[in-house]
């Protein structure tokens, strides 16, 4: 099984914790401005003007203004004006799809999906890694393609070791906030953050754990919920002093992770409330907000429920104590008793 030994280490370091406790834990009103006192000019004799229509003669910007315009509306039986997009929406996200096909195009094997453009995301499939060839060819050219949205504040989609995620930079404010648009939710569901190496956490997380516990238990399926340091984008999870951290046991995000400048801020990829997804076509509706999407092939068995529950979500904040906030793929399947289990609901229940 793909977890065992990861199981029996958790499950045996989890378990000797039990006997210290397992309690946890407006416009102003100025008027308008005048408009130019321009003449307007005698209509040009045109064949075929309809009756009544002199004032259509004259040019937009010379004739007086209707009183539908003068309220911000169009005029019975007209189309409704375009509506100019607020300022800057799309071009942060522009900017990041461009980086990410700049990437694309230097991959060697991987290749963009149906759909790209403005409406949808580009697509690279991921390619097999195998004990023959640790770093195949387009692996690392995935990972640069990657890096280069994620630094120009897109979202990617990225494989993990339980369910898809949706990935972006922690450090940086507009992507968070892109993040919780596309999930749906405010900032008071959190969202963990993704590191590379268990020698990260410290400068990002204040611990009162041994180190060997975060080895034990890290990498794998698991968020640890530790106290957060003043190192952490204080944008992220602005309600909590906490924050659940993740390091995958998967060779793709540990490496991203390990490329980006800081930690990486990562959710599953789905709306809220609904269910986890284990293939990137199970997600597609959320493909034009993103990016980038990384497939990385099917996640596990796409029809087994346990499979798509996510990481099993603990909490280390207290000295000397745990509680499993949310049993997840790695308790479920490797945790055979003797933990007692404390749900809170709202904090970490979507992370994958």
């Amino acid at each position: 099984m793909r977890a065992r030994s990861w199981r029996c280490r958790a499950s045996t370091t989890l378990r000797s914790l039990r006997s210290s406790s397992s309690s946890c834990g407006g416009h102003s009103g100025h008027g308008r401005r005048p408009r130019s006192r321009i003449p307007p000019q005698p209509p040009a004799p045109t064949a075929g003007r309809a009756r009544g229509s002199a004032a259509a003669s004259i040019p937009r910007r010379n004739r007086p203004a209707s009183p539908w315009e003068r309220r911000g509306r169009h005029a019975p039986g007209c189309a409704s004006p375009r509506r100019a997009p607020p300022a800057g929406s799309g071009s942060r996200m522009l900017g990041a799809r461009r980086a990410a096909l700049a990437g694309l195009a230097r991959a060697g094997d991987g290749a963009p999906g149906p759909g790209l453009g403005r409406a949808h995301s580009a697509r690279l499939l991921l390619p097999p890694l195998g004990r023959a060839r640790p770093d195949p060819p387009g692996w690392s050219e995935a990972v640069a393609a990657a890096v280069s949205a994620l630094q120009a504040g897109g979202l990617v989609a990225v494989p993990t070791d339980t369910v898809y995620g949706v990935a972006c930079l922690a450090q940086d404010s507009g992507a968070v906030r892109s993040i919780y648009s596309l999930k749906g939710r405010n900032g008071r569901k959190p969202l963990a953050i993704c590191l590379g190496d268990v020698d990260q956490l410290y400068r990002y997380c204040q611990v009162n754990v041994p180190d060997q516990l975060l080895r034990d238990l890290l990498p794998g399926p698991v968020t640890l919920v530790l106290k957060r340091s003043e190192e952490l984008n204080k944008d992220l999870n602005p309600f909590t002093s906490l924050v659940g951290v993740r390091i995958p046991n998967h060779p793709f995000m540990r490496e991203l992770a390990r490329a980006c400048p800081g930690p990486l801020a990562l959710t599953s990829a789905n709306i809220s409330s609904q269910a986890s997804t284990l293939t990137v076509s199970e997600f597609k509706d959320l493909w034009p907000q993103l990016s980038l999407v990384i497939d990385g092939g099917p996640i596990g068995d796409v029809q087994s429920p346990e499979c798509r529950l996510g990481s099993t979500v603990v909490d280390l904040s207290v000295s000397g104590k745990f509680t499993i906030i949310r049993p997840g793929w790695g308790f479920v399947t490797g945790a055979e008793g003797g933990m007692r289990t404390h749900t809170q609901p709202g904090l970490y229940r979507e992370s994958c």
